[in-house]
């Protein structure tokens, strides 16, 4: 499988500098800064490019696993929602909800949550965060 990489480049001091973050394939080429980190400041941040690889991955995470069961989902809408706070003086990723619904026919809400569950699990982005706790809230369309 192929290695997946992204740049990001810093100036300045950290409450006045600003940064620019790109990733290989060009998709994403942007600008961040402290305020867009830490307060409500406009451009990107390292939480919210994490936001949406998880809800990517789990997307298709979770089409795979429905798919292996049997079920052929019409769509898999997700949202993540990464919380960022200062636990003992130190800015901390503590938890991210992963709110997704799916378009499922032929499947009842237990089988839909199990398949969810299972992907929430599976899903490689959320191994690769697993010390941070990963709640999720599914629900078929």
């Amino acid at each position: 499988m192929p290695q997946r990489s992204a740049d990001a480049t810093w100036t300045g001091p950290l409450a006045e500098g600003s940064g620019t973050m790109s990733v290989e394939s060009g998709a994403y080429n942007g600008s961040y800064s402290f305020h867009s980190r830490f307060e409500d400041g406009e451009a990107s941040n390292p939480e919210e490019l994490i936001a949406a690889a998880h809800a990517g991955c789990f997307s298709m995470a979770l089409s795979n696993v429905l798919d292996e069961a049997g079920f052929s989902p019409d769509s898999v809408h997700t949202t993540a929602d990464v919380t960022l706070r200062m636990v003992d003086g130190d800015p901390t990723i503590t938890s991210i909800l992963l709110k997704t619904e799916a378009t499922v026919p032929d499947i009842d809400d237990a089988t839909f949550q199990e398949h969810a569950a299972a992907a929430k699990d599976g899903c490689p982005v959320s191994k690769a965060l697993a010390g941070v706790e990963i709640t999720l809230d599914a629900s078929l369309a």
